[in-house]
Parts: C-alpha cells; sequence; structure tokens
C-alpha cells in the first residue's frame, strides 16, 4: 500500500480574457530576448499569432516561428522543429501557440534544446534529466490541458504507435489562458477538445486510489487522491454545462471561457492523478487512423466507464448527479456512461469504432498492446485483462 501522495503543477498561471498582454511582463521575468514560437498553420491562418506577435513587436524581442506543428506531432515534426530552432536563434524562452499538439511539440523541442538527442531517449515516465527550457504555454482550444501537464504525445509512425513522454520537468513555466484566443473554432475541433478534457476529468476522477496503485517508488500518475478528486469534479460541472453551448455557438465567450476552465481543472487533475484505460486504448488505435485523440478517448470514454462500473459505483452516481441532477436514481446502473454517450451524439461525435476506420481484425491487437501501457493500465480502478479489453472493444465497434 502506497501511503503518501504529492502534488504538482505548473508553477505560474495566468487566465482571463485579454491576458494575452501580459507575455511582455513574462518575458521580462525570465530575462528573454530570443523568443522560439511553435504553431500551427490554422492559428496562423485565423489571425490568432498575429495577436501574439503585436504584442512582441512593440516590446522589441527578437523572435522566430515555427509554424508548421501537425495533430499528434511525429517525432519527425519534432525533429525538424528541433534542428529549425538551432540554426535560427539560441532562444531564451519558447511559447507554444494552439492546441496541444503545438504545445506537446513545444515541450519536447524545449527538453532537446536543453538535453540533446532524440525523442525516443525519453519515451515513457520519469526519463527527463532536468528543467527543460522555460515554456509558456498559450492554449487555444479548451481540451488537452497540455499547458499545465507533465506529459508530451508524439507519434512513432515507425511503430505505429503514439507514445507519451512524461516527467514533471515537462511542465511549462507558464500556462497562459486567453478565452478570447478560442473564439471562433470550428465546432468539430471544440467538440474533440471539449470531449477530451472531459476523458481527463472521468478518468482521473474514478482512477484508483492512489493507496492501491501498485507501484513502488515515486511515479508520475499516483491515482485518485483528494486535491484531483475535488479538481476534476469541478471539471465535469463546467464542462457539462457548457460543452454543447461552446460546440454550437462558437462566439459564446461565456461558455468558452468555463470550457478552457474546465480543461485547465482536468489537466491539474489527470497531471497527478493519471488517465486510466481510455487513453490506454486510445493510444495504440491513434496509431491506426487519423482520427484527433479527443475523437478517440471521447468515443471510448462511455464503454470504458461500463467496464468500470463496478468497482466505482459511488463515483460514477456523482458524475450521474451533474449530468442530470433531478435524477431520482443517479446509481442506476450504467446512467452515468449513457449520459456520456449522448452527449457525444449531441455534439455529433462517432460513438463506434467502425466508423474511424478500425477493422474488426485490429481489435485483439490493440487489446494487446493496451495491457502492456502500465502507467495508464494500472491506474484503471477495474484490472484490465486482454480478454475483458476484446470484449470492451467488440461492445465499441
Amino acid at each position: 500500500m502506497r501511503n503518501v501522495w504529492e502534488y504538482f503543477s505548473t508553477r505560474n498561471i495566468i487566465f482571463g480574457n485579454g491576458s494575452i498582454q501580459k507575455i511582455d511582463k513574462l518575458l521580462k521575468r525570465y530575462n528573454a530576448k530570443n523568443v522560439f514560437i511553435i504553431t500551427d498553420q490554422g492559428i496562423v491562418q485565423a489571425g490568432i499569432l498575429e495577436k501574439l506577435l503585436k504584442h512582441l513587436k512593440f516590446h522589441d524581442y527578437q523572435f522566430v516561428i515555427y509554424d508548421q506543428a501537425t495533430p499528434e506531432p511525429p517525432i519527425s515534426s519534432v525533429l525538424e522543429a528541433y534542428s529549425f530552432s538551432k540554426n535560427e536563434l539560441n532562444p531564451d524562452v519558447i511559447i507554444g501557440l494552439g492546441g496541444g499538439s503545438s504545445i506537446d511539440l513545444a515541450k519536447v523541442v524545449a527538453l532537446l534544446i536543453e538535453y540533446g538527442g532524440h525523442p525516443r531517449d525519453y519515451f515513457e515516465e520519469g526519463n527527463v534529466p532536468g528543467p527543460i527550457t522555460p515554456l509558456i504555454a498559450i492554449p487555444t482550444t479548451a481540451g488537452t490541458g497540455s499547458e499545465v501537464t507533465s506529459v508530451a504525445v508524439v507519434n512513432d509512425t515507425e511503430n505505429n504507435l503514439k507514445v507519451g513522454i512524461s516527467d514533471n520537468y515537462l511542465r511549462p513555466a507558464v500556462a497562459l489562458l486567453d478565452p478570447e484566443l478560442t473564439i471562433g473554432l470550428p465546432p468539430y475541433v471544440t467538440a474533440c477538445a471539449g470531449i477530451d478534457a472531459l476523458s481527463h476529468a472521468i478518468e482521473s476522477y474514478t482512477a484508483l486510489e492512489y493507496k492501491h496503485i501498485n507501484a513502488s517508488g515515486d511515479i508520475l500518475f499516483q491515482g485518485s487522491f483528494p486535491i484531483t478528486d475535488a479538481l476534476a469534479l469541478k471539471a465535469i460541472e463546467l464542462i457539462r454545462e457548457n460543452l454543447v453551448l461552446a460546440v454550437h455557438q462558437g462566439n459564446n465567450l461565456k461558455a468558452l471561457e468555463n470550457m478552457l476552465a474546465g480543461s485547465l481543472l482536468a489537466g491539474m487533475a489527470f497531471s497527478n492523478a493519471g488517465n486510466a484505460l481510455a487513453h490506454a486504448l486510445a493510444y495504440p488505435i491513434g496509431g491506426k487512423v487519423k482520427s484527433p485523440h479527443g475523437e478517440i478517448t471521447g468515443l471510448l470514454l462511455p464503454y470504458v466507464m461500463r467496464y468500470n462500473y463496478s468497482v466505482s459505483r459511488d463515483k460514477m452516481a456523482k458524475i450521474t448527479q451533474i449530468f442530470s441532477p433531478h435524477n431520482e436514481k443517479p446509481e442506476a446502473i450504467y446512467a452515468a456512461a449513457d449520459a456520456v454517450e449522448e452527449l457525444l451524439q449531441d455534439i455529433n461525435l462517432p460513438t463506434k469504432l467502425s466508423s474511424l476506420g478500425i477493422k474488426e481484425e485490429d481489435l485483439e491487437e490493440i487489446a494487446s498492446k493496451t495491457v502492456h501501457i502500465e502507467r495508464l493500465a494500472r491506474n484503471n480502478p477495474k484490472t484490465p485483462r486482454k480478454e475483458n479489453l476484446v470484449e470492451l472493444l467488440q461492445k465499441a465497434y
């Protein structure tokens, strides 16, 4: 039995409409003169990058931009961005501007700038030797929580697997969240990001309690404990109340603000408690299809919740009360999972793996790979066994 839990977080969180205006103050804190910006073409074309650049130009910073980030960045993209940074300038600070993929890419580049090597040198948990180059994460979607997390996901295309680099040293130095930067996103992007945030919140809330995690020594994902439970419950509430509005009313600033707060709190929860089976299953599935990570985890979430119900009845009942506060029987079997599946339908996301392009003959391989993703599998409140996972995947197929 483990007797101690520890809570870790990004050193500085700045939240609010117009908070992008604080960028000069932040850069001065790090005595920065040279800034390396990592973003993607969607952010450039939406005019969001220019909102940042006008402040950098006004205050005479030297900056270089890598704007070729792609969803679930492949190792080749990481190496390209790293090479670009070395050839163009010696950055004092890195800014990751965009969705989780841009911020994850910025994390790994900040790691390589500081220590060199290849991304594979740092795969899995606890392999980062020390602090990375200072990173300011500015999310433009409400989903991954990457601005406060200790994980960066990259796509190892040679092995058809999405892999996490996990270490508390990977947490950005600053998370700057400006809800105004999330206005006007395509509904599909908002839906995929938002359901990913809900997956983070529910999986961290229902994770195996820290006392019962079967691991020795210091571990990154510790299982659920009181702080993560509180953060996750508030995140579930915010996302439940605002996701449908944010998807269907892309200019509803109040809904977007609440979604960004929900994503932030979910990130703070899961980066300590950890994700579980929905995310473990999503890694091998993500290596086979091009669907966004959030779409995959969201699709799997109701099926995983049903699988876990027998050992998480009380917590599932609390989730049901958030989704259906007037439900007279919140302990009804699968009510929480059914509510999540209904939410997926409300935001026009798929609920079957076959619609993503997964083939039935893939299911056994996916199950086999999942049980070996130990840092997530051990976090699940119900022990995942290959035969159970095949059955779960067949239901989701």
